[in-house]
């Protein structure tokens, strides 16, 4: 436990120690945050007025605040993974510097290695991820605030478990990596991809039902629509309270992927969080026997 608690503080420490790859985790939130105001916010209004029927109006407020929660939990959902490969880059870096080998000739075994490695990344992208909550929660409040004290901390539940997933996706995707440009190269992809495979950039519920059925096999759909139900349940609740009928809200919901559907079945939000907490389960339980059998192959080497 000694050894675990000094790598995860000597990790922690380079990471923050390193103030390029600090400060471009901390500003990549803000920026998309600007980003998805920007370019995607009309976006997000205009699909929302298309799926009301003829005869209905919004509010500006509501409709801001559905706008703004859909755009809210996109970045959070994006973050939670993204980030968390920026953060992870230090287990690559080591590889590069020659520091892992340093590691793994004193008396320290595989797996506390891995842990180490994990948690310190864990931390530095929940420190972020929290400062990026909290600046989508001002503009919440600037644009239109529906969040009960209850749906905050569902969604910062949320992201708890979303770090975790994408820290344990970093983690064995990282492992595989040894140089500078495949770090820069797979954060790339990661960055410009992840939005659109997890539903945060278009909800899957625009895509084509072959890909829909293929998406919902990903945990990080089912991460990005437990976060969207939390940010937007307070703005479905206030549609209800001033006359909007049951069905539209529904189709909304189905629209913003806070509904999702697996084969045809609708998946509860309790389901939801075993997938996500499996799938976290599952990913460090691959990650640490990666390590432990790396580390065997050196022994015998």
């Amino acid at each position: 436990m000694i050894t675990l608690f000094a790598l995860i503080k000597r990790n922690g420490k380079l990471f923050f120690k390193d103030k390029g790859l600090f400060f471009t985790s901390l500003v990549t939130p803000l920026i998309l945050l600007v980003l998805y105001v920007t370019f995607l916010g009309n976006v997000y209004r205009d699909s929302f007025e298309s799926s009301l029927e003829e005869g209905f109006t919004v509010a500006d407020e509501v409709m801001n605040g559905l706008v703004g929660g859909e755009l809210f939990s996109s970045l959070l959902a994006v973050c939670c993974v993204t980030v968390a490969f920026c953060s992870n880059m230090l287990m690559v870096q080591d590889k590069v510097s020659g520091a892992r080998s340093d590691l793994t000739i004193a008396p320290v075994r595989p797996s506390v290695l891995a842990l180490g490695y994990y948690i310190a990344t864990f931390f530095s992208t929940m420190i972020i991820c929290l400062a990026a909550a909290a600046a989508g929660m001002l503009y919440l409040m600037n644009v239109g605030w529906y969040l009960s004290a209850s749906d905050i901390l569902f969604i910062l539940a949320d992201v708890f478990l979303l770090v975790m997933f994408g820290t344990a996706l970093s983690s064995i995707v990282n492992f595989f990596l040894s140089s500078q440009g495949q770090i820069s190269a797979v954060g790339t992809v990661i960055s410009a991809g992840y939005g659109f495979i997890c539903g945060a950039y278009m909800p899957i519920s625009n895509f084509g039902e072959g890909l829909q059925k293929v998406l919902s096999f990903l945990p990080g759909t089912y991460g990005t629509s437990l976060i969207r139900n939390h940010s937007m349940r307070g703005v479905f609740a206030e549609m209800s309270e001033i006359g909007f009928p049951p069905e539209i809200i529904e189709e909304i919901r189905d629209g913003v992927d806070c509904n999702l559907y697996f084969y045809g079945d609708k998946v509860g939000m309790s389901a939801m969080y075993l997938i996500l907490g499996g799938s976290v389960i599952l990913l460090l339980g691959i990650y640490i026997m990666m390590n432990r059998l790396m580390g065997n192959r050196a022994k015998r080497a």
